[in-house]
């Protein structure tokens, strides 16, 4: 063992498995301990790698833990200033880009047709469940960390540390490819061919890398210089431009309705070539268009990590989160129903499906300009709130001590992680600068939908296995640890195999595939009956909870499977890699930067409760 380790009570567990009885370990040492103090040390630190990982891995904190001496590693604290409107209106930014004005003409053209309405209805459905779950957490677990402190009370660090690092590379890379879009559309706006015009070629660099965008850079650094300076004047300026945005939605969908025809809802272009009808390509189509356009909800989850911000976290996130939802669901299905009037869905343009469905009409090709300038707003609030909620995931990954503490530092006079923020806004503008990234669909979303998945898994097990490191809810059972992980499996192994019938089996003969579907959606619903039948909840929250538990997380467990399941090949290629990427980092720095913390007591200390700030009111 170090020298420096010692017993001592403590907030943080380690469960080796889980179901493991775990222990506090705690201690005293010096930064003459320190791995990272000499390359001597760092090699004998790298020679213990196996027994810190075992002690490390799963190690967890507690609720009380992360609200009180995990939070206060930031030195000051963040502002309370938002409300429950201040979430909906960045619910509604982050999620109402310009991916809706691409996703739906190819949802609708290639799969769905006019049913890409129901398609739409089907997503906020799922979008919802999944929020429910984003909720139950962030009311209990007010801080801003959202799903890697959620991972990280509930499966321990390895599994929060993954989680967090690809959804941080998510966001870095998706937003900088947004802001390299903004350029286009800002010039449909303006009748400019802005990538042509307004870029500057670098000759003697490979494509892909040799278009400069200095426009992409400034709309980063502008938006890093505002995120920097206060939340709630972001709030503000996401609220005006997110409300401006919505106003031209409006006129969008009320110049659709105004021109189209409703015959165009059930009749093709060329019926020689394609079916008729609403649902022309039948329950497959719908379901598969569903997993296209649930892209378009992509954004709401960084709501949820506002809520170290939030004055009412137990009134104003279940209704700003899920509120956000069902408002984005309203507009998302008026769009679609406005598109597939103009247009029968044979004859959409899936790359510019109203700019191309105005274009065509006596007096009305100025439409498409309007709809540069709608989707050049969506743009800046979409990355407005992605740059937020990326900022606190870093700011909170810092203080665990698996990154530098230097960027879990929140500036005592702007009450925001500045050093998280201006870190990440730099890498991003230099991303946007010279790299070409066409990943605003599949390659994006993967790692978002993952941890979708984790979390809807991660309230399931908390609420019915408990945590070594929290006693049991008044009400709760004793816990039920390997029982709640054998369900989740059993139940994910289900939904897996549901959804490789789904693409895979052949039509022909027919019925198998119809059986086989219903075979593994009845060993789905079995499993969720027994699991609730026999197995007590060891918690029940004091404040929030997802209602219908266990069904609603198992469903949001089912859809978020299958939605994985209709990705492509090069998404689990980009992910795997980029996993691959973050264990190393994590192997090699992150266990023992964690390790030495908890040796000199930094992840450590004696009992203490859950910690409010006086302006956090949990009614």
């Amino acid at each position: 063992m170090d020298k420096g380790a010692a017993l001592a009570s403590s907030d943080v567990v380690h469960h080796h498995p889980p179901g493991v009885t775990a222990i506090g370990i705690g201690g005293t040492g010096s930064s003459s301990s320190s791995s990272f103090a000499s390359w001597r040390a760092y090699g004998r630190a790298l020679e213990q790698t196996p027994r810190r990982l075992s002690r490390r891995a799963f190690a967890s904190t507690a609720a009380r833990e992360e609200m009180s001496r995990v939070r206060s590693r930031s030195g000051a604290d963040m502002a309370r200033a938002l409300r429950w409107w201040d979430l909906v209106g960045l619910g509604l930014g982050g999620m109402v880009g310009a991916g809706v004005f691409v996703t739906t003409g190819r949802a609708a053209r290639l799969y769905s047709g006019p049913g890409v309405v129901v398609s739409y209805a089907i997503a906020g459905l799922c979008a919802l469940l999944s929020a429910f779950c984003y909720t139950e957490f962030a009311v209990d677990l007010p801080v801003a960390g959202g799903a890697f402190s959620y991972l990280r009370v509930t499966f321990g660090e390895l599994a929060a540390f993954l989680t967090g690092a690809n959804l941080i590379m998510e966001y870095v890379f998706s937003n900088a490819a947004v802001a390299r879009s903004f350029t286009a559309y800002l010039g449909t706006a303006v009748g400019v061919d802005a990538p042509s015009q307004w870029r500057i070629t670098v000759h003697g660099l490979p494509d892909g890398f040799n278009q400069v965008d200095l426009v992409a850079v400034a709309v980063i650094l502008l938006i890093t210089v505002c995120i920097c300076y206060s939340t709630k004047e972001s709030s503000v300026v996401n609220m005006v431009l997110t409300a401006v945005h919505v106003v031209f939605i409006l006129f969008i969908i009320g110049m659709g309705f105004r021109h189209g025809d409703a015959r165009n809802l059930t009749r093709p272009a060329d019926p020689s070539r394609s079916p008729g009808g609403f649902f022309p390509h039948g329950a497959v189509g719908v379901f598969n268009g569903a997993a296209m356009v649930y892209l378009s909800y992509i954004g709401y989850d960084a709501v949820s990590t506002m809520a170290e911000e939030v004055q009412r976290p137990a009134r104003d996130i279940p209704v700003g989160v899920s509120g956000s939802v069902v408002l984005v669901t309203v507009l998302y299905c008026l769009m679609a129903a406005s598109m597939c009037m103009l247009l029968p869905y044979d004859a959409i343009d899936p790359e510019a499906p109203f700019s191309g469905a105005f274009k065509g009409r006596e007096r009305c090709a100025w439409v498409s300009n309007v709809i540069g300038a709608g989707a050049s707003l969506g743009i800046l609030t979409s990355l407005m709130v992605a740059m937020l909620g990326q900022a606190r995931y870093l700011c909170v990954i810092g203080r665990s001590g698996v990154m530098p503490a230097w960027l879990a530092r929140v500036n005592p006079r702007t009450a925001t992680p500045v050093n998280a923020s201006a870190f990440l806004g730099v890498f991003t503008a230099a991303l946007a600068l010279f790299t070409e990234l066409d990943i605003l669909l599949n390659l994006v979303c993967i790692g978002t939908l993952f941890v979708f998945y984790m979390v809807a898994n991660a309230v399931v097990y908390r609420r019915y296995a408990g945590s070594g490191s929290e006693p049991a809810a008044r009400g709760g059972g004793g816990g039920a640890r390997w029982p709640t992980l054998a369900f989740l499996t059993v139940f994910s192994l289900a939904a897996l195999a549901f959804t490789l019938a789904w693409k895979l089996a052949p039509p022909e003969p027919r019925g198998v595939r119809a059986g086989l579907l219903v075979a593994c959606a009845a060993l789905a619903v079995a499993a969720v009956a027994a699991f609730k039948a026999r197995v007590p909840q060891a918690r029940v929250p004091e404040l929030w909870g997802v209602p219908g538990m266990p069904w609603v997380p198992a469903a949001s467990v089912f859809l978020n499977v299958f939605l994985l399941g209709s990705l492509d090949r090069p998404s689990y290629v980009r992910f795997a890699i980029f996993s691959a990427a973050a264990l190393l980092v994590y192997v090699l720095y992150s266990v023992h930067a964690s390790y030495d913390a908890e040796e000199s007591g930094r992840l450590d200390g004696d009992g203490g409760g859950k910690v409010q700030d006086e302006a956090c009111t949990v009614v």
